[in-house]
């Protein structure tokens, strides 16, 4: 049976089993922080942001609470609505005065007044108020912001600041204590501990997050992640909730993904990210299995822009992108942030697996637009299917304008599916690609595939519908 063996912090648990000559279950003694506070709490300043409103409009939801609830994916209720045309209120005449908005947290990223907090802090606020930790008071000026990352930068007039030191990512490991200084619901100068409790934690955002069990809650947001040597480590976002309170869950942002966006934000007011022009999905165990890659990695290739990068450096749909700039796809997540953070106008290479077979293609990375471009129409059904029946499905000619309008040169349509491809996901209106890792060109080509593969074993498809492309297995 293990012993628990309460260790005092610097002596190391290697020993203490050596010494007991057992399997020693080590518990360390627990953190002091009060070191930490002193350290990085004049760091950190409070953010109150207003906004303009007529006088005599109701006030509706509280603001901060509705911020709240946005945030964290809770239904926000409406605001109360005049019931009549809206009138000033007594005196009002029309103008409009300041309302509190929200409130929030931030730190200090260097003495001569750059303040790094959340962009849902600032966002939509025609003042911004930054409160330091002596109580001295400040109007910011927004220097830039960016809700794809949701860092925001300010910047302050003051003197005296004393900036963060920042940490490095790839040092912080799971399980180790950090601390959260804010301000949660306005209690200015909160202090907050918990564990790491996981890294590269996918949420659906552009970034992967710092998981931990530090309690974060409305106005939290925008503060600082501390690890035990001082140095700040993320931003802390997001909470996971159901009932709209912490719950044990809380997010920051990676401290090295905020400041390559903080450099861009002070240096120019916006980012600029790369883009290769390519809609992806992920690559299941089962496809990955059925066209030989192996273990499920990469990122499917479902459709390629018109005149993107990606299209002049011959990708095309149904390639899996394993390596980008050298770095590998580990899954579909990566590839997005690996080429935002590659400058455009770079010429990289990137490694695809294509019908079986991996190849090395080079691309010039172009400057990703604020909105996608249009996807193309679902093909036409064709009015003349053809005889050709196998694994339960019918096929016809792809027409010559099908082809034109998908950007496609080779392929057949499925007109009628039943049994194992219709199990599969198979749809009429379909467009065949290759099956088993063999290009089909026409209606020749899938007889001539299908007649030679093993009806018996599970057989990979390579669809297009619409402008996506995707993997299905048909299993016999």
């Amino acid at each position: 049976m293990a012993t628990a063996v309460l260790v005092s912090p610097g002596v190391m648990p290697q020993a203490v089993a050596a010494q007991s000559g057992t399997t020693a279950a080590v518990v360390q003694g627990l953190p002091d922080f009060t070191g930490l506070v002193e350290l990085v709490g004049p760091s950190v300043v409070n953010i109150r942001t207003t906004e303009n409103v007529l006088l005599g409009a109701p006030d509706g939801a509280d603001e901060q609470m509705r911020e709240f609830l946005r945030r964290f994916g809770i239904p926000v209720p409406p605001e109360a609505m005049p019931r009549g045309p809206r009138q000033p209120g007594p005196g009002g005449n029309g103008q409009s005065v300041p309302r509190n908005r929200g409130i929030g947290s931030g730190f200090v990223l260097s003495d001569d007044g750059l303040i790094m907090t959340n962009a849902h802090v600032v966002d939509g606020a025609d003042e911004i108020i930054v409160t330091l930790s002596d109580k001295r008071e400040f109007k910011a000026k927004l220097v830039g912001a960016d809700k794809r990352t949701d860092v925001a930068v300010l910047r302050i007039e003051a003197s005296d600041l004393k900036a963060v030191k920042i940490g490095d990512i790839e040092r912080l490991r799971v399980g180790e204590w950090v601390m959260a200084i804010g301000s949660p619901f306005g209690l200015e100068n909160t202090v907050t501990a918990g564990i790491v409790s996981a890294k590269q934690r996918e949420t659906g955002d552009f970034l992967p997050f710092i998981q931990t069990d530090v309690a974060i809650n409305p106005g939290n947001s925008g503060g600082p992640l501390i690890n035990l040597r001082g140095e700040v480590v993320g931003i802390n976002s997001q909470i996971y909730s159901r009932s709209g309170g912490f719950q044990g869950i809380s997010f920051a942002i990676p401290i090295d993904e905020a400041m390559r966006v903080a450099d861009q934000l002070s240096t120019s007011g916006k980012v600029t990210r790369g883009r290769i022009g390519v809609q992806i999905d992920r690559v299941g165990p089962d496809v990955a299995e059925s066209i030989g890659l192996g273990r499920a990695r990469g990122a499917l290739v479902r459709a390629v822009q018109a005149d993107s990068p990606a299209a002049a450096a011959g990708v095309k749909a149904g390639d899996i992108i394993l390596k980008f700039d050298g770095k590998p796809v580990g899954q579909v997540s990566d590839l997005p942030r690996i080429v935002a953070n590659t400058d455009p106008g770079r010429t990289v290479s990137m490694d695809v697996f294509r019908q079986g077979t991996s190849k090395q293609l080079s691309i010039q990375v172009g400057v990703m637009e604020a909105d996608g471009q249009p996807l193309a129409q679902t093909p036409d059904k064709p009015a003349k299917p053809a005889g050709v029946r196998e694994w339960g499905i019918t096929v016809s000619p792809l027409p010559p304008e099908t082809r034109q309008e998908l950007g496609v040169d080779h392929g057949v349509v499925v007109t009628d599916v039943e049994s194992a491809a219709a199990r599969a996901g198979v749809a009429p209106g379909d467009v065949i690609l290759s099956i088993g890792n063999r290009e089909i060109a026409d209606i020749a080509a899938f007889e001539k595939v299908t007649k030679e593969l093993s009806k018996a074993r599970n057989v990979s498809v390579l669809l297009r519908r619409g402008e996506w492309v995707q993997y299905v297995v048909i299993q016999p």
